[in-house]
């Protein structure tokens, strides 16, 4: 038994004590975060945006063209693996760019945008339609109305799916290092190889993301309960 504790320990020691390693963890997990931070950011504005393009009309009530193109863009995004979009951008969209960072964030930006958008689409639709109303005889315009009574009331709507699409969002990062970035999950694969022992670095990232998802989703599940305590008032 004693004998076991001590190759747990060395092999602890090894993956993260040694030269300081833990330190490359937590800057690739910083890494990981921040891209998913700006993605989520990018994401927003972005489903906002599609959100509203989706929700045009005619005058018969039928989507639009543009509404159809939002359409497009939401089945393209949504029906293809965020790996290959990520290669996609890489390889093709941004070939002579050599910032990862940027286009990881982008990446991840534009493929959160289609999930946001229908997120963003339903808190909309959520909304009484007599707030529309209320707002133009208010004298406001259709856009005033939009900006200042339906997407703050939309956005309130639809805060837990939008926490729960940040937190996915913080996970589909391990694949940035196919961009050439040393995120938390290639981080753990790097001192792996050094260290000729995958069991400790991939299982310390994993609890690190473990550990992550959890405090964000206390996090907002503690937001949603308070927005609901203000509702009751």
């Amino acid at each position: 038994m004693n004998e076991w504790l001590s190759k747990i320990a060395d092999r602890f020691t090894a993956a993260f004590v040694t030269a300081d390693r833990w330190k490359l963890y937590l800057k690739g997990f910083g890494l990981s975060v921040r891209v998913a931070v700006l993605a989520a950011l990018i994401g927003i504005v972005i489903g906002t945006v599609i959100a509203l393009l989706k929700l045009r009309t005619k005058e018969d009530g039928t989507p639009d063209f543009i509404s159809r193109l939002a359409d497009v863009y939401i089945d393209i995004i949504r029906g293809t693996p965020s790996v290959l979009q990520l290669l996609i951008m890489w390889f093709i969209i941004m070939a002579n760019s050599k910032n990862g960072e940027l286009v990881a964030c982008l990446s991840f930006g534009i493929n959160s945008g289609a999930y946001v958008a229908e997120i963003i689409r339903g808190g909309i639709l959520a909304v009484d339609s007599g707030q529309m109303e209320a707002g133009r005889s208010l004298g406001l315009s259709r856009v005033q109305t939009y900006r200042f009574i339906i997407l703050p009331q939309a956005f309130k709507n639809a805060m837990p799916p939008l926490g729960n699409e940040f937190i996915v969002l913080l996970k589909e990062t391990a694949i940035v290092g196919y961009v050439s970035l040393s995120d938390l999950t290639r981080t753990a694969n790097q001192i792996a190889s050094k260290t000729y022992d995958a069991f400790m670095p991939l299982i310390g990232a994993a609890v690190i993301y473990l550990l992550a998802v959890k405090i964000l989703t206390l996090l907002f599940a503690t937001i949603e309960r308070r927005m609901r305590l203000v509702d009751k008032r």
